[in-house]
């Protein structure tokens, strides 16, 4: 039995992942998804790593799955728990020294989005068609009516670790993702990790459109290890 770390993106909550939960506990697994503070103006990043690290208490065999804006913070957790590995699903891979709200511009993300926008004809203020387009419509509203305040305390510090931590790390893109279109973070995967990703069908939010097939490619990673 694995215990698997599920951290979730900005304004988002611990709800993200009830679907893949819920899967990765029939398969027999123990699983921590904590909710950062994310509303809290005096939390930064060492603090939403406290929480986690808190959340994980003893346990062992751990395996991080940090999804978008979780990936400043899974590297942290890596440094304060032993992991035997570390998933970055759709994640936002920092650099050290590089504070997280400098990210969007350094990787050239907007102009990424933009192109992707004219290719597929989303409107700007469709959220949904940007997020979620294949999750099913009941699901999708009740994702957007959960949505919390994100303070912005966690973007203006340069990220606090000088190295990538040793720990096995897996990148899982999303091929549909219309926030960090695919060909995108393939070029930023590369650049800032040195590893080819992965890849799985679905948009950004693959946890609440797919979670049966993400579930199973966590398993997969697992037992390669």
């Amino acid at each position: 039995m694995a215990t698997y770390v599920l951290i979730h993106g900005s304004g988002d909550s611990s709800w993200y992942w009830h679907l893949l939960s819920a899967e990765l506990r029939e398969r027999g697994h123990d699983v921590v998804a904590p909710d950062l503070p994310i509303e809290d103006d005096t939390a930064g990043l060492w603090q939403y790593a406290d929480t986690v690290v808190e959340a994980i208490g003893d346990r062992r065999d751990l395996v991080v799955v940090a999804q978008s804006a979780g990936a400043f913070t899974a590297p942290l957790v890596c440094e304060r728990v032993p992991v035997d590995l570390l998933v970055l699903l759709a994640g936002m891979v920092p650099l050290p020294g590089e504070p997280p709200e400098e990210w969007w511009a350094n990787t050239g993300c907007a102009q990424a989005r933009r192109e992707q926008d004219e290719r597929d004809g989303r409107a700007p203020d469709d959220m949904i068609a940007l997020f979620m387009q294949d999750v099913p419509a009941d699901l999708a509203a009740t994702a957007f009516r959960r949505e919390r305040h994100q303070s912005e305390t966690p973007g203006r510090k340069p990220w606090p670790l000088a190295a990538w931590p040793n720990v096995p790390t897996r990148f899982l893109l999303c091929r549909d993702d219309r926030l960090f279109p695919a060909d995108f973070m393939r070029r930023v995967v590369r650049e800032r990790l040195g590893i080819a990703p992965d890849e799985i069908d679905g948009s950004h939010c693959v946890a609440l459109s797919r979670p049966k097939e993400l579930a199973e490619r966590l398993e997969s990673y697992r037992a390669e290890l």
